[in-house]
């Protein structure tokens, strides 16, 4: 495993994070807790130190199963959660920030995000709350999560942003244009959630024959769509291609691309596998040559004009 430097912190996360918002229930179909203990364990044996999740993950079971995980290992590991959008108001982060501690067993949080900007509550009046955390050393790093640039711009102006957690892939590439830029120049990590496009770039609907419950949450979501799927097919055959001459799996071109991006500090992937676990984990050892990237870059980018343009 490698590891990266947050941002302007000492803190170091390890390439791959491990996405713990399946780990809720929620909208995911769901394996067992005692399954899902056994995989957080799995991951720190692979070197994976940096484990994300939010209060709203299952109403908190997330964060639960993370703290009886990590319990006595905390020393070991990084972890990150998130205050969701309707606890924006500075007595409320105090409150979440306080029930987050007691879920994850933990004294403190390494990096707290604002999981989704407000409607209603001024950035200023939220961030003001996060330096107070972070003064008290409840929280050691501050980040946002999908922020626009312009909000981005807003939120520096009143705490050091540490990092941002923006969707990133092969099928979702906006940030590209301003975000990493912007991120580059202020020393602000990025950490990539939907790192594989919620299966897509594992291969699971274009190359292994799976489709969609009626009752599945994706089944409306942008990617998902029949005639998005179609435009997507070229760029799975060549992840195919590529993975079978390195021997690797699909997902793990899909992760190593995104290691290889300007500004990416880790990338999130969740599961419940300890299969794709493992594959997860080593794709931070994983090597794409140059002319391999550029194929990547063509196709994603043929992809995204028919589903974008």
């Amino acid at each position: 495993m490698k590891y990266n430097q947050l941002g302007k912190t000492p803190i170091r996360i390890s390439a791959v994070s491990y996405g713990c918002w399946e780990l809720g229930g929620g909208p995911w179909e769901f394996t067992s807790d005692q399954q899902n203990i056994r995989s957080l364990h799995k991951a720190l044996e692979l070197g994976v130190n940096t484990f994300d999740t939010a209060e709203g993950y299952g109403n908190g079971h997330s964060e639960e199963i993370v703290g009886i995980a990590l319990e006595g290992k905390r020393r070991d590991c990084v972890i990150s959660t998130k205050v969701g959008r309707a606890n924006l108001h500075p007595r409320d982060v105090r409150r979440s920030v306080e029930q987050s501690l007691k879920r994850l067993r933990t004294d403190y949080i390494d990096i707290y995000y604002i999981h989704w900007p407000s409607f209603e509550i001024p950035v200023e009046d939220t961030l003001s709350e996060f330096n107070r955390l972070k003064e008290e050393k409840l929280i050691r790093a501050i980040g946002v999560s999908n922020f626009s640039i312009e909000q981005l711009r807003e939120a520096i102006r009143y705490a050091q942003i540490d990092v941002i957690q923006p969707e990133y892939s092969l099928l979702h590439r906006q940030i590209e244009r301003e975000i990493v830029p912007f991120c580059l120049e202020h020393s602000i990590g990025i950490m990539s959630y939907s790192s594989i496009a919620k299966g897509i770039l594992a291969g699971a609907f274009h190359l292994y024959g799976r489709t969609l419950k009626e009752d599945d949450f994706r089944k409306t979501r942008r990617l998902f769509l029949p005639e998005h799927l179609e435009a997507e097919n070229e760029l799975l055959h060549l992840m195919k291609e590529i993975a079978d001459r390195k021997g690797a799996a699909v997902s793990q071109i899909a992760i190593r691309w995104l290691l290889e991006q300007p500004g990416v500090t880790s990338a999130i992937v969740g599961t419940q596998s300890e299969k794709h676990l493992v594959e997860n984990a080593e794709a931070a050892d994983l090597e794409l040559t140059g002319e391999e990237l550029r194929q990547l870059e063509e196709a994603s980018s043929r992809a995204l004009a028919k589903i974008d343009g």
